[in-house]
């Protein structure tokens, strides 16, 4: 009987013991840790939480970083060509200028279990189009009339006029395809449901997200079984953080620090020439910015390759206002700007008096923008304008430039869809003064080349009309390019297999650990 009372304690003990080691091991997978050796998970620091992760009404990159890996899109870029692919469509045809007809894949589920099909599809852009759903990117949809189910698995969308650039919004992170039974259910802003790699698992607001693999997913299931956004709102805490291994991912490395990242020995940087651009431009509703002139004595002060200098290698120098990963980008414009002269910058404030009257200089509270006005100001200052710099925080300064609260200013643009004609529309074209053009530029010959550009669907025909608006712009000095951008991230080097897209997203679905 004793015999039996101590084998019976031992085997007590030791369950106890596993019982605790399992709680331990439990506890860790709940939240960012992912360092113990073999574990395929992944702990990215994001600097914001997300607003939403529903793509209909979502519109930021931090919670686009999330949807990306939940949700598909139709069709998506090859990041290595850049060339238009299909993802959740088969194939695509014209049978006329406004009529697109488009193959769905077959067998594709929700992560709720429904079908993926033609009705989903309908669903999803009637949904976003919708005035009454207010969709902050519905203008990616503008140009559709019509959209019909011809069966479960083709869709026929009309559009209202040629529309070329309408395979590039269906890459768009908001154009992707929702579960309809899902959304009718629940809040998708909180608990989304796509077809996508990964599955939505939790949200605590303010400290992180939490998504995981799909196992059904159609492609295979990733090997990461999860991954964690981080919520860290300092970028040096993220930094130091990568360090020591409590996160394994991290991107937007800033120039200032890149050298120390890059120090760093378990952790490898990975760059991609980018779809992004910086640039100055001019408030066109005062009209002394409307002197060819001025702009032409701005232009030719500004030495941009001063100032790229200064970005350790995170930048691309470039007069053309469509940078190499654009769609109607034409090296001959690589420097076809006004040329740096100092003499000349000199000469033109002198004679037309310009150093008699201030410059506001609006300029936002973020690092490359701070130290693109600080150059600036240097070398107007050093021709003889008088350059005052006005410093908002992100969100004032979009509204004060909106509203034309600057004489010049500086500004960038993503360019999501890597396509010329959905960076020059929004933000240069009339029908958006007041809103995504803050730069008030109001030009009929320009709006008609970029009109041309999105209503023509031969590509080569919108490569002509790209290239004369951006030959236009450079011509009038309407936008003055500082840099155009590099796509960074850190990642431990343990890491490997991820996808950096150059549009500025990023892909952990063939991420391994070794």
């Amino acid at each position: 009987m004793k015999k039996n009372w101590m084998l019976f304690t031992t085997l007590l003990a030791i369950l106890l013991l596993a019982a605790c080691s399992g709680g331990e091991t439990t506890s860790s997978s709940t939240g960012g840790d992912s360092k113990s050796k073999g574990d395929q998970a992944l702990t990215y620091a994001t600097i914001s939480d997300a607003a939403g992760l529903s793509p209909i009404l979502m519109n930021d990159s931090a919670s686009a970083n999330i949807t990306e890996h939940i949700y598909e899109t139709l069709f998506k870029r090859n990041i290595d060509t850049m060339e238009i692919e299909p993802q959740l469509a088969e194939s695509f045809e014209n049978p006329d200028a406004t009529t697109w007809v488009f193959k769905l894949k077959q067998g594709v589920k929700f992560h709720d279990g429904t079908a993926f099909n033609a009705e989903a599809v309908k669903y999803t852009f009637d949904k976003l189009r919708d005035p009454a759903t207010a969709a902050p990117r519905a203008s990616l949809l503008e140009p559709v009339d019509t959209i019909t189910v011809i069966d479960e698995y083709t869709v026929e969308i009309k559009t209202k006029y040629p529309y070329g650039p309408f395979l590039t919004a269906l890459t768009h992170t908001n154009a992707a395809i929702v579960s309809p039974e899902a959304d009718q259910k629940q809040d998708l802003m909180n608990e989304p449901v796509g077809t996508g790699p990964f599955k939505f698992v939790s949200w605590v607001p303010g400290d992180q997200i939490v998504i995981e693999s799909n196992p059904e997913y159609r492609n295979g299931e990733p090997a990461l079984k999860k991954v964690v956004f981080k919520v860290v709102p300092e970028v040096s805490t993220a930094i130091s953080m990568l360090q020591t291994g409590e996160i394994q991912f991290l991107d937007q490395l800033p120039t200032e620090q890149i050298n120390r990242i890059e120090g760093m020995q378990n952790v490898s940087v990975e760059k991609v020439e980018g779809t992004s651009v910086n640039y100055l431009t001019f408030n066109f509703s005062r009209p002394d910015n409307q002197d060819p002139e001025f702009r032409r004595a701005v232009a030719s002060a500004i030495d941009r390759d001063a100032y790229v200098t200064k970005l350790n290698g995170l930048g691309v120098r470039s007069d053309s206002l469509l940078g190499p990963k654009v769609f109607g980008y034409n090296e001959s414009r690589d420097n076809a700007g006004t040329p740096y002269d100092v003499e000349a910058a000199k000469a033109l404030v002198k004679e037309n008096g310009y150093d008699q009257r201030p410059i506001k200089l609006l300029t936002a509270n973020r690092g490359n923008f701070q130290l693109m006005a600080e150059i600036v100001q240097a070398q107007l200052s050093e021709v003889g304008f008088k350059v005052n710099i006005e410093t908002l925080e992100w969100a004032a300064f979009l509204d004060a430039a909106r509203v034309g609260e600057y004489d010049i200013t500086f500004l960038s643009w993503s360019n999501v869809t890597a396509d010329g004609s959905e960076f020059y529309y929004p933000n240069f074209h009339s029908d958006n003064v007041g809103s995504s053009n803050r730069a008030q530029y109001s030009n009929p010959e320009f709006d008609k080349l970029v009109e041309s550009s999105r209503t023509s669907v031969d590509p080569e025909e919108r490569l002509k009309y790209l290239d004369q608006a951006n030959e236009l712009m450079l011509k009038e000095n309407v936008a003055i390019v500082m840099n155009h951008g590099i796509v960074t991230a850190a990642l431990e080097s343990s890491y490997s297999g991820l996808e950096l897209d150059p549009n500025g997203k990023w892909s952990v679905t063939n991420v391994i650990r070794e």
